[in-house]
């Protein structure tokens, strides 16, 4: 059975545009590779075809992994969505006791990168975090222990 996954708009077109790039340039440039190593003769022993082969792999892989995603994504449509409640798609702006506010996006987890603000909603702080309203506290479960967190805003 096939997974969900949640994808913003922009991650939809990210990958559509990996796709383009994979299936066109990147396979026509592993060919010419291919083509290059072939007529050096011996496949056995020549480390060109053999790499090329590998990579062949990895890339044909990768495509088949983003067809994949693209297929099951749920799309996040942020135009309906209301500021009421946190939900894949929001911007959050939440506290930590006396810290700095800190503000993320509820991503799905292909889309996440946590340097740059972007949680994923299958993580501790995202999964604390869905359906929680503003001046809710929620409790994030951690390794280190349990914290405790105030949403101050959603966008």
């Amino acid at each position: 059975m096939a997974n969900t996954h949640y994808l913003t708009k922009e991650g939809r077109k990210k990958i559509q545009e990996e796709l383009i790039i994979l299936r066109g340039e990147k396979r026509r440039d592993l060919a010419a590779r291919l083509r290059s190593a072939i007529q050096m003769g011996d496949l056995s022993e020549n480390a060109d075809y053999i790499a090329a082969k590998e990579e062949q792999g990895f890339l044909e892989g990768r495509i088949q992994e983003l067809e994949y995603l693209l297929k099951y994504a749920e799309i996040i449509d942020n135009d309906q969505n209301t500021n009421h409640e946190v939900h894949i798609g929001s911007t959050v702006t939440i506290q930590e006791g006396d810290y700095d506010p800190e503000t993320y996006y509820i991503v799905g987890s292909k889309e996440a990168d946590p340097r740059n603000g972007r949680i994923s909603n299958e993580s501790p702080i995202g999964t604390a975090l869905i359906g929680a309203k503003v001046g809710d506290e929620v409790v994030v479960k951690t390794p280190v222990g349990n914290i405790r967190l105030k949403i101050l805003k959603i966008e």
